[in-house]
């Protein structure tokens, strides 16, 4: 592979052709906030918070560091006005769907983003797909999965799946930037766990 330079912050970088921005970034140093990143992962661009100023030719285009590849000659600003007001904006519906999530807080404080700017959804899902290609990818499983589309999409488990696979793994858990999965997990256990027999009231007539 050819080696390409390019320009990060101001930083001269020399990469690896292919390499995305995101990673180039990380190897001088330069830190750019994700949500939907994960170094075992194939980059799916779900969460744009890695959103960066791109430069090449003349011309400025905001990009998704985590999918977009380094070019000779490509100028990057992680940190501009307009950077800054993306990820607010992004930052604002998110917490519409996951207010009390700790990850998107102390980003919104960076962003100085309002969690009550958008009126409040029930899912408290972010749809950044790290479950469900967690378990795609890694443990080959397929056990959570996407459904529906558009403002309906949602992450659920595959209980046929997940009463054989999930019990004993949960490794997608500690991925979760919001309580969005372990909700779904529980309400798919709770569905698939027989109901507990309950004891008839013997009114009196117990020693019958």
């Amino acid at each position: 592979m050819s080696e390409i330079v390019l320009q990060i912050d101001g930083k001269e970088v020399t990469a690896q052709e292919g390499t995305t921005i995101l990673e180039a970034a990380r190897s001088v140093g330069v830190a750019i906030p994700t949500l939907c990143d994960h170094e075992k992962l194939i980059p799916y661009g779900a969460c744009r918070i890695c959103t960066v100023e791109a430069d090449v030719h003349g011309k400025t285009n905001l990009v998704a560091a985590c999918l977009q590849p380094v070019e000779n000659g490509l100028v990057v600003r992680t940190r501009t006005e307009q950077v800054d007001q993306a990820r607010k904006i992004i930052l604002e519906q998110m917490l519409a769907h996951a207010p009390d999530s700790e990850q998107l807080l102390e980003l919104a404080q960076v962003y100085g983003a309002n969690k009550d700017r958008f009126a409040k959804e029930s899912n408290f899902c972010i749809l950044c797909g790290l479950c469900v290609r967690y378990c795609d990818e890694v443990k080959k499983k397929n056990a959570v999965a996407f459904i529906e589309r558009g403002a309906k999409r949602e992450i659920v488990f595959i209980p046929d799946i997940a009463i054989r696979e999930c019990w004993d793994c949960k490794e997608c858990f500690p991925l979760c930037p919001t309580s969005a999965l372990q909700a779904a997990y529980y309400l798919t256990e709770a569905l698939m766990s027989p109901p507990v027999p309950s004891t008839p009231s013997c009114k009196g007539n117990c020693s019958k």
